[in-house]
């Protein structure tokens, strides 16, 4: 844990690109990418929301339900994420909805007795019933979302737990007096019926500061019970704020640089943010005006592109390869044409074992991949290497914010890591189409390939009438073109009456081309 007076080495910067349909986030520390973000607009069925849903089918077999919220697929409850006092819950709920004159406040209620732990969920829920849940997972492949009756209520510094009275500390504080500081201070100030956890950022603060926290969270619980007044399901209670606003609130600190935005609209929004969420943050963002691409102008597009691939290189040859299947993710650690010039197969082994696993640690927060994960590490004979591996992965894992288990090596040199996941793992597309088939698989006959050429010329001497063209192709098409007395490319220029150079490039297919104007811009022939 950081403390306030504590300076990090690493530079962190966050990196925002907008367009009409998301919003992406690049979390980079020391230029290099550890976080990426991808959030489609007006998302519905995110993390943190809260639907009135109703019951479609109880499951015996699974001893759970499914519930309409107005997904796609129904939305899966299970009997263990109802709640201790879900009877409670469910009671109050029901009033809040039917009765609402009658309702008192929750701080005032007195609380049943508590769910069996080993009941069933057909003693408590029946089809039609009217049910207030909270997303824990979205939709994952052909899974609906996952939901909870013990609804949360999410703040900077606290988290606020309606039918509750625990109050828990961040495991990440570590100082015992603050930790005894910051529970007493909020078993004093808390109404009661209402639980709270609080979160790492809470280090330090101030009575105040939390006391008017606790207020704003209180005041969403009200808008939440207001809302379920008359209402029928499926319905929207209440979004959580937007994900680049809950990502920064759970992510930033004084150790952060900047934050980079391209869009001038969303910078004034994230500053007002900032400004009541996390006061003095707002002085680290930055409002990025050029005109290339955020992501590429910052290395972000790049290391996307490299870095979500099937094959991720290492460093000196070795790399890794991510397979994932219906049950779990495979990472195969190899060490490529090392083995050629090193002769000490043990220490190779266990130098590319250590790279892997700082590289491993970042693949996994960089594409949010949850579940289990086994690790095939190279096979080391010495005992102390395989715990310097177990180790290193532990250091790295503990950067990663998603609760997890890494297993130590076993005598297979399999390692085997759980990771929660609550949202679908980011998929990113690595292949462009063919600049010569365009994506159909299919290309012109090659003999046709200077008549095209002379055709696209035609048109664009006729229509475009740029003040100059050159011509870039293949090296071989090139030598067709210009060598000669009376070469292609001279008949070209007399018989259109234009300036043309043609310009050879080996990064060129052979039945690709491209026309350029006298500023060297490319023209389109679409």
């Amino acid at each position: 844990m950081l403390k306030d007076c504590e300076v990090e080495s690493i530079a962190k910067e966050i990196v925002i690109k907008t367009d009409d349909k998301s919003i992406d986030i690049a979390y980079l520390e020391d230029k290099h990418l550890v976080e990426y973000v991808k959030e489609e607009k007006e998302k519905r069925f995110a993390v943190g929301n809260l639907f009135l849903g109703k019951v479609k089918k109880i499951m015996n077999g699974l001893n759970a339900a499914f519930v309409d919220i107005g997904s796609e697929r129904d939305a899966f409850l299970h009997y263990h994420d109802l709640g201790a006092n879900f009877p409670t819950f469910n009671k109050y709920i029901r009033t809040a909805i039917q009765h609402p004159s009658n309702l008192q406040h929750l701080s005032k209620i007195r609380f049943q007795p508590e769910l069996n732990k080993d009941g069933r969920i057909s003693e408590v829920l029946r089809p039609g019933q009217y049910i207030l849940v909270q997303i824990t997972k979205e939709p994952i492949n052909n899974k609906g979302p996952r939901l909870t009756t013990e609804i949360t209520i999410p703040g900077r510094n606290i988290v606020l737990l309606p039918f509750s009275n625990k109050v828990s500390v961040s495991q990440k504080i570590k100082d015992k007096s603050e930790r005894e500081r910051l529970r007493q201070l909020m078993l004093s100030i808390k109404p009661n019926n209402f639980g709270v956890i609080i979160r790492t950022a809470a280090y330090g603060k101030k009575a105040a500061v939390l006391d008017g926290e606790l207020r704003e969270l209180l005041d969403r619980w009200n808008e939440i019970i207001k809302n379920l007044r008359g209402s029928k399901p499926p319905r929207l209670v209440l979004r959580e704020i937007d994900r680049p606003f809950a990502y920064l609130r759970d992510v930033l600190n004084n150790t952060f640089k900047a934050i980079y935005v391209d869009n001038q609209n969303f910078y004034y929004e994230l500053k007002d943010y900032l400004q009541a969420a996390i006061p003095g943050t707002q002085k680290l963002l930055r409002l990025y005006t050029g005109k290339a691409d955020i992501f590429d102008y910052f290395g972000v597009e790049k290391q996307i592109k490299s870095l979500f691939r099937r094959t991720v290189p290492l460093k000196k040859g070795s790399y890794l390869i991510i397979e994932h299947t219906e049950a779990l993710h495979v990472i195969d650690v190899n060490s490529g044409n090392r083995t050629a010039s090193d002769t000490n197969q043990e220490k190779n082994a266990f130098e590319v074992n250590l790279v892997a696993a700082e590289e491993i640690a970042r693949q996994l927060r960089l594409r949010d991949i949850g579940g289990i994960i086994v690790v095939d590490f190279i096979d080391m004979k010495e005992q102390k290497h395989k715990e310097e591996v177990y180790k290193k992965m532990k250091k790295e894992m503990a950067k990663d914010r998603a609760k997890h288990t890494v297993l130590p090596l076993t005598k297979f040199g399999l390692m085997q890591i759980t990771r929660q996941r609550i949202r679908p793992e980011i998929e990113v597309s690595n292949f462009e189409p063919c600049p010569v088939c365009h994506g159909t698989g299919q290309i012109s006959p090659s003999i046709l390939i200077i008549d095209e050429i002379e055709d696209s010329l035609k048109y664009i001497v006729e229509e475009i009438k740029p003040s100059g063209l050159t011509l870039k192709v293949h090296p071989i098409v090139h030598a067709y073109l210009t060598k000669g007395m009376f070469s292609k490319a001279l008949k070209w220029k007399f018989k259109y009456k234009f300036s043309l150079k043609v310009r050879k490039d080996k990064s060129y297919h052979f039945l690709e081309y491209q026309w350029f104007d006298s500023e060297g811009k490319k023209i389109s022939l679409n």
